[in-house]
């Protein structure tokens, strides 16, 4: 494909990977040694959240407060070792159907990206853990914003530097995501691997069981 390019933007958490609580419980030990209260983020839901949003969460959960801007930085920072330790032990588990779908989209030259509500360092960790990072050109990160839409625009911002996009794809499992790509007028897949039931994602523009049928959407959208 040349000229005019379709852009796909993928969420990590839920779409193309499993981390085994380890964001969550790096989260809580990180609150835990820093505050003295064990499992802080016991009720508060991730999925589809900004890292930078659920740190503002647990505070107010558990303390009653917002952070400021360096107690949040310093809680980042100190979370980015207890997630590689994590992820070390406990691995990733690549969602069925994501590598295949990441090679046909690749195989016609489709510019890949990442939106997710994770900071680039701990986005990164995830996806050098499962083997994936290789297969991205750029980003929108949870650093670059705490609301998701913003963090999409941006991840969008980014491709139009390097190509004339024609079609922004987001791909994520919940209703931020869809929420988000609205907000910046990208069509949207929603993929029930996540932490959303498959009834929730319904205003997205199709919704997979599995990754393994985006291909199949791609080519009859696009041929």
């Amino acid at each position: 494909m040349h000229g005019k390019k379709i852009l796909y933007l993928f969420d990590i958490d839920g779409t193309l990977l499993h981390a085994h609580r380890a964001g969550r419980d790096a989260f809580d030990a990180v609150f835990e040694a820093r505050h003295g209260i064990a499992g802080a983020s016991e009720g508060v839901r991730y999925g589809g959240k900004t890292d930078p949003a659920i740190v503002e969460e647990i505070f107010v959960a558990r303390l009653g407060r917002r952070p400021d801007a360096d107690e949040r930085a310093a809680f980042l920072d100190a979370y980015l070792p207890l997630l590689r330790a994590r992820l070390a032990v406990t691995g990733v588990d690549v969602l069925p159907g994501v590598r295949e779908t990441l090679a046909y989209l690749r195989e016609r030259e489709v510019p890949l990206g990442i939106a997710t509500g994770n900071i680039r360092r701990g986005a990164d960790e995830k996806l050098a853990a499962a083997e994936l990072g290789a297969w991205f050109e750029l980003g929108g990160y949870g650093c670059d914003s705490a609301i998701r839409a913003e963090l999409v625009a941006r991840a969008i911002e980014r491709a139009r530097e390097r190509h004339d996009v024609m079609e922004v794809v987001v791909v994520g499992d919940t209703t931020h995501d869809i929420a988000a790509a609205r907000a910046c007028k990208a069509t949207v897949c929603a993929v029930a691997t996540g932490s959303d039931a498959r009834d929730l994602l319904a205003g997205a523009d199709a919704v997979f069981d599995a990754m393994t049928e985006l291909p199949a959407w791609h080519a009859a959208r696009f041929a």
